[in-house]
């Protein structure tokens, strides 16, 4: 199998490539990532609602229309309207779960510190990481759009960090092959 895989080196390559590109594009235009993010979003909804549609109305071999299917599929394409008609808005409703989320994981994580601290060592280390949870989720929801670029950079620094591994593992897997060959 490594064989087969140094063979193909260039596959890995071009995949490390693209993941390095899309990660500096994601650093340089954070703005650009958001909203290219929920366009692609949009269209998938609608699309995946669409889908549903056409499921419910095919239903069941005795014509029988599943109308949960009908409506679900309603339901999706008026979200991926929605959000294509309202980027901003889309936006935000991901800051605020994103927020809330770790917000209330924080809260569970200092109350499990305090719940636990007779029997638990270190305890203080699930309540710190409950606090920076907790600040972490207060910041996101009382500043979501540099909580969000935040996001796009840290997102587009690890595409490009894993771009770079992608690739030097390439250029490894194309020396082995080499030496294989001859």
């Amino acid at each position: 199998m490594l064989l087969t895989v140094c063979r193909r080196w260039w596959v890995l390559m071009a995949r490390g490539i693209a993941a390095i590109v899309l990660g500096i594009g994601a650093m340089v235009w954070p703005e650009i990532t958001l909203y290219t993010l929920v366009v692609l979003f949009s269209a998938f909804t609608i699309i995946d609602g669409v889908a549903a549609i056409i499921l419910g109305f095919r239903g069941e071999a005795d014509g029988t229309i599943w109308w949960t299917m009908v409506i679900l599929g309603l339901l999706a394409v008026a979200a991926g309207v929605i959000a294509y008609a309202y980027p901003s808005l889309t936006l935000l409703v991901l800051a605020a779960i994103i927020a809330t989320s770790a917000f209330l994981r924080g809260v569970f994580e200092v109350y499990a510190a305090f719940a636990l601290r007779k029997e638990l060592e270190d305890e203080w280390i699930l309540g710190l990481s409950g606090a920076m949870s907790i600040v972490f989720g207060l910041l996101i929801m009382f500043r979501p759009g540099p909580g969000l670029l935040a996001l796009t950079l840290l997102i587009g620094a690890y595409m490009l960090a894993l771009g770079v591994f992608a690739v030097a593992l390439a250029l490894r897997l194309r020396v082995m092959g080499q030496n294989w060959a001859n």
